[in-house]
């Protein structure tokens, strides 16, 4: 066990958690919503450091990243938990097992471990992902420490629910954050356990800091695939940076969300054009891949500049972060 970062203590042995938007008060003896957050006696402790679940070498584009060096490999790491309860989760049977209350599962690792794994294996980065990484933080800061010190990237791949202070700590060492923005309001109540606002709130904080930015929206048929819902999304984006990549995503029937087909393609494609015209510099289609959504076009001239199929790079036509055709400036951290 660790001591948590980010709470304060209250009156009979309560304390107050705001490593995320939740801000739980936890009585003694009691976790909060992560499942992974334990007061002992007015202390609060993280139950998941350096106890992975998951460790593996993706392609960056899996994040998905496609502005963050392409065709790169990240050493992706995650614990078991998460501060949501999303009801169409890929990944329940870790993110949700803390909350039946039994006990923490993982192999014990270092932060030293992951990153020397890292670097054996030539990985540019290190992505915190496939659970919410805000609540494994203590364990992914450490790592992410040493791994700066090394030229080795971090990434996250969030909910954007974390905390104002937690996201101030983290930014100096976060090189690129895959955040998603699931829906409206009533989406994030009804189907995450969650709110709007604190996302939004991340989204332009992690920008602001300096760390680059991409946003993910998973389309759910009659749940967030409104007109009113998309053009919502579009419009936050552009108030932040026209320039931040946009991937509309599609669906598949999941865990507690089986009562929709997947997305068709005619949605993802009419959600990119969309917010292509209204201004957002790069818009791509995921899980389709060969549908043609999925490339990188420079915004300027039109020329293809990063031909994709699915994970794989085909060609890569991005010279110094400029367009080979007509040398405009691409928005994005390149190699």
């Amino acid at each position: 066990m660790k001591e948590a970062m980010f709470y304060e203590k209250l009156e009979k042995l309560k304390v107050r958690c705001s490593l995320c938007a939740h801000h739980c008060a936890i009585p003694e003896g009691r976790r909060g919503i992560c499942g992974v957050r334990e007061n002992r006696e007015g202390i609060l402790y993280t139950l998941v450091y350096g106890k992975l679940i998951s460790m593996n070498i993706d392609p960056i584009e899996k994040k998905p990243l496609f502005h963050f060096y392409p065709a790169s490999t990240s050493m992706s790491v995650a614990t078991a938990g998460c501060n949501f309860k999303c009801r169409h989760c890929q990944n329940y049977d870790i993110s949700q097992y803390p909350k039946k209350g039994a006990d923490i599962p993982g192999d014990e690792i270092t932060p030293e471990q992951v990153v020397d794994a890292a670097e054996r294996a030539g990985c540019k980065s290190i992505s915190y992902t496939y659970t919410e990484p805000t609540i494994f933080f203590e364990f992914a800061y450490d790592c992410a420490r040493l791994a700066h010190d090394r030229g080795i990237k971090n990434v996250f791949v969030s909910n954007g629910y974390t905390g104002t202070e937690a996201t101030k700590a983290i930014a100096p060492f976060l090189d690129g954050n895959d955040i998603d923005l699931k829906g409206n309001d009533e989406f994030y109540g009804k189907i995450c356990g969650a709110r709007l606002q604190p996302v939004l709130d991340t989204i332009k904080l992690m920008k602001e800091l300096g760390v680059w930015v991409e946003v993910t929206t998973l389309i759910i048929p009659s749940y967030n695939d409104s007109e009113e819902t998309l053009n919502m999304i579009i419009e936050y984006i552009k108030s932040v940076d026209p320039a931040i990549p946009w991937h509309v995503t599609q669906f598949y029937p999941t865990y507690r969300l089986l009562d929709q087909p997947g997305t068709p393609v005619e949605t993802l494609r009419r959600a990119r054009e969309m917010g292509l015209e209204s201004g957002l510099k790069y818009v791509y289609e995921g899980n389709v891949p060969g549908e043609g959504g999925e490339s990188t076009y420079c915004p300027d001239c039109g020329e293809l500049l990063i031909e994709r199929f699915g994970y794989r790079i085909l060609q890569n036509r991005i010279k110094e972060g400029r367009c080979l055709k007509c040398t405009s400036i691409i928005d994005g951290v390149w190699i």
